[in-house]
């Protein structure tokens, strides 16, 4: 746009509209997303949870069972020289 002023032609640029939500409105959107995403996956990592807490469990029980039957063998451990440590 030109602008004459003083006897000087002065350009002034277009006025620029912003139609774009503020940044607080994009920061919200954000937090909702993240929010839903978590809600999500939330079901699935407990699960995952539950499932290795269940592997360690019966891992756990699983040598202490063969410490038991090796006690109960005679294999002593360290003590007899046959450490298998």
């Amino acid at each position: 746009m030109i602008v004459q002023h003083d006897g000087r032609t002065h350009i002034n640029p277009p006025h620029v509209v912003d139609n774009a939500p503020p940044a607080r409105s994009k920061f919200t959107a954000g937090l909702a997303a993240a929010a839903c995403v978590a809600c999500c996956a939330l079901p699935l990592l407990a699960a995952s949870g539950i499932l290795i807490a269940a592997a360690g469990l019966m891992w756990w029980l699983h040598r202490r069972r063969n410490a038991r039957k090796a006690a109960a063998a005679g294999a002593s451990g360290c003590a007899d020289g046959s450490c298998a440590c």
